[in-house]
Order: structure tokens, then sequence, then C-alpha cells
């Protein structure tokens, strides 16, 4: 019940902090659950964020769903799951209703627009954590440079090249790095 509790008020937090959409829930999401409870490695946040992406639906109730099944089942699942969204239902009620109100008084587009940097680095710094998991299989407070990964570099650089260059779809690119990661790594899981 105790777990329940800290599952159903962390992703109240949140929900009701992570301003931007699900990509900036990330970083939220991953200081609730790996760092101020230590529920979760990082690499095992990592994962479910990774199976998250690749589920359809919005990324921040796929995490909350999936980090409450991992924790605490089904039901865990459920009270992650409303506590990510009763927040924003909340918020996005009187939103709306002030923005009706309040539509065309200058000072609405002034704040709108002064979050904007804010969601950017939200968001830049949730994709950075996983970069520096993927390239030293490490946080950013203990990488060594020993630990370089030169097989998960090459694979970003060229799934990079591929998705700003011919514009590919995003899901064809991580199904591909997927098989060829699985290719590459297959001999020394089997042994």
């Amino acid at each position: 019940m105790i777990l329940l509790l800290k599952l159903f008020f962390s992703f109240i937090q949140v929900g009701l902090f992570s301003v931007g959409g699900g990509y900036a829930a990330i970083p939220l999401i991953q200081n609730q659950i790996v760092n101020v409870h230590g529920l979760m490695t990082m690499a095992e946040f990592t994962d479910l964020i990774t199976i998250a992406e690749m589920t359809p639906g919005p990324i921040s109730i796929n995490s909350a769903t999936f980090v409450g099944t991992r924790l605490a089942g089904p039901f865990g699942a459920i009270i992650c799951s409303i506590g990510c969204v009763i927040p924003a239902f909340i918020i996005c009620l009187l939103l709306a209703h002030f923005y009706y109100k309040y539509r065309n008084f200058g000072g609405v587009q002034t704040v709108l627009s002064a979050l904007r940097p804010a969601v950017v680095a939200m968001i830049a710094s949730a994709g950075l954590s996983i970069l520096i998991l993927g390239l030293f299989n490490s946080d950013l407070q203990s990488i060594v440079i020993s630990d370089f990964r030169i097989i998960e570099f090459v694979l970003f650089i060229v799934a990079l090249f591929l998705l700003r260059k011919y514009k590919l779809n995003a899901i064809s690119v991580i199904f591909g790095t997927g098989v060829i990661g699985t290719l590459i790594y297959l001999p020394t899981l089997i042994k």
C-alpha cells in the first residue's frame, strides 16, 4: 500500500510539472523513480522508456503505465496512469476557462512565449540522459571515458544521418538499429 501511495504522489508531481508534453515528463519520471525513491536503476528506467516510446500513445502515460506495471503490477499501472493524468485534466479545465475568458489580453501570449525555452531545455535534458546512458552505460555524474561504446555511437550517428538527411520514418530507423544491435550482440548473449 505504501508503494502504491508513493507511486501515486510521484506521478501526480510528474503530471503537475511536465509542462510541454510527454517528452518533458521523462526527466521528471526519472527523478522521482530512479533518483528520489530508488525504485529502479537507470538502466531499467531507460529500457522502460524505450518500450514506452515504441508503443502507440502519449509517452508520459505509456511510461507511467510501464513503471506502475513493473513496480506494482496491473493495479500499479492504473494508479500511476491516474496520478499522471489528474493534474493535467484539472489544469486543462482551468486553463481553458481562463484562456477563453482572457485570450485577447497581451500578457497571455507573453507567458506562453516565455515557457517555450524551458520546455525545450527539459526535452534536451531527457535526450542527453538517454544518450549518455546509451554511449557510456552510466548517468552523467559517473561517466568513464574508457566505457565509451563505439558500436552504439556508430548506430546513433547512422540513425541520426538517416533521419535528418533522408527523412526516413523513425519507426523504421528504431527497428533497423534494434535488429543490427541484436545481430551484433547476439553472440555475446548466447555464450
